[in-house]
């Protein structure tokens, strides 16, 4: 999801827990799922409550608007138009529309800041809201079809620090912690439960259409 796809390199710890690397076809997707149904989700035992209002964006390091993008566009370009930037400044990536498309879900390291969370706003970048703990590193996050619920891996639970940086020395990784489980809360990130509960890379999650189903890694 989101993984370098440019270079067709896919990284992953192998049996004994280290980075191992491989080279998939571009445009041969893989996936590994396993279909969750009839889960007791149960709360997370320290929750953080974000706050009903939009963030104050001098706080988080980057910022969000909508600006005219066009002059980022390549001369031959022939099927887009009206490009608009949305973040400035930090990491900011993984963003999925709403059903309505009214709303982005993206996760984002701000500037200074130390690991991805999950970040919620509105198309033309206003009503930036922070919807994860703040702890952990996050991935993947989706709104629910009706935008009343998100769904987002988090490594928190197991530490509320960063978890350690993969070694890119050989190029690029996406890091598989084993402290990854699946979540899910309401869309301003607050009734936070947790549906997976097992060492290992719980993650990737994706919301079938009538929101009934989660298939994820």
């Amino acid at each position: 999801m989101g993984r370098d796809r440019g270079t067709g390199d896919y990284n992953h710890p192998d049996r004994a827990g280290t980075l191992s690397r491989r080279t998939v076809p571009l445009g041969v997707p893989w996936i590994a799922v396993l279909v969750l149904a009839a889960c007791s989700p149960r709360p997370d035992p320290d929750p953080v409550v974000p706050s009903d209002e939009a963030e104050p964006q001098d706080a988080l390091g980057f910022s969000t608007r909508s600006e005219p993008a066009d002059h980022l566009l390549h001369a031959s370009e022939a099927h887009l138009a009206d490009l608009r930037q949305l973040t400035f400044g930090g990491q900011n990536a993984e963003a999925y529309f709403s059903a309505d498309d009214s709303h982005l879900i993206f996760q984002a390291t701000p500037r200074g800041g130390t690991c991805d969370q999950q970040y919620t706003m509105r198309t033309d970048g206003s009503g930036l809201r922070l919807v994860s703990t703040g702890r952990g590193r996050t991935t993947c996050g989706y709104i629910f079809p009706g935008g009343e619920r998100i769904v987002y891996s988090s490594t928190h639970l197991g530490d509320a620090a960063c978890p350690p940086e993969p070694n890119f020395s050989q190029g690029y990784v996406w890091a598989v912690y084993a402290d990854f489980d699946v979540f899910v809360a309401d869309v301003d990130g607050t009734n936070l439960r947790q549906l997976t509960d097992s060492p290992g890379y719980d993650a990737e999650a994706t919301i079938s259409r009538d929101g009934e189903w989660i298939v994820f890694t």
